[in-house]
């Protein structure tokens, strides 16, 4: 998880180099070459891997402040192909650092991350996710520590079902960091299939 962290710091920095300077400046050569090197760092001793996450960003923070606020809409082109503006370099690694301090057992729950990046993140993922289609029953997530409610695929009226919880653990079971056992469905049967977020 550490050389994962590592590498995804030194992805998004050739991502702002790219959106600073205009010359492309590629997240990954490949997905294979990703994974590569990924698994071949993740051999190394702790110290190693700790050292090169601290390295990793804070070389990420300096290339973000480097960015001119004239550059952040230039269009950066991710490994798997799609394009977005540099704006999403820095919320994208934010989230990956957040979900993955879950991973690494230290502690670290969803409630611990800050609510409104929760918030955000219910809204964007499942706008993705029902803009993409796929979802063979339509749910209604329903925060019952807050009252929020967000939409996964078409609802009209009474069509489709319910899931509560927690903000927090009802993002938690989108992003598979839960198996959703606390959270309530209301009808019979088990939580719907979803399809998955990457």
């Amino acid at each position: 998880m550490l050389a994962h962290l590592a590498q995804n710091a030194e992805g998004g920095t050739r991502l702002l180099s790219w959106a600073h300077t205009g010359e492309p400046s590629y997240e990954y050569p490949s997905l294979a070459e990703r994974a590569r090197n990924i698994e071949g760092e993740s051999c190394l001793p702790a110290a190693d891997l700790i050292a090169h996450v601290d390295q990793s960003a804070a070389q990420f923070s300096e290339a973000a402040e480097r960015v001119p606020s004239g550059r952040w809409q230039a269009t950066v082109r991710y490994t798997g192909g799609k394009e977005h503006p540099a704006t999403v370099i820095v919320p994208s690694r934010l989230a990956e650092v957040l979900f993955h301090h879950v991973d690494l057992d230290l502690n670290f729950t969803p409630e611990d991350w800050p609510g409104w990046f929760v918030r955000e993140r219910l809204t964007q993922t499942s706008a993705s996710l029902t803009a993409r289609g796929g979802i063979s029953t339509p749910v209604r997530l329903m925060a019952s520590d807050t009252g929020f409610t967000v939409a996964l695929g078409t609802i009209d009226g009474a069509t489709g079902v319910v899931v509560s919880g927690s903000e927090c653990r009802l993002l938690a079971w989108l992003y598979g960091r839960s198996d959703g056992a606390d959270l309530r469905l209301d009808a019979p049967g088990r939580l719907p299939e979803l399809p998955p977020i990457y």
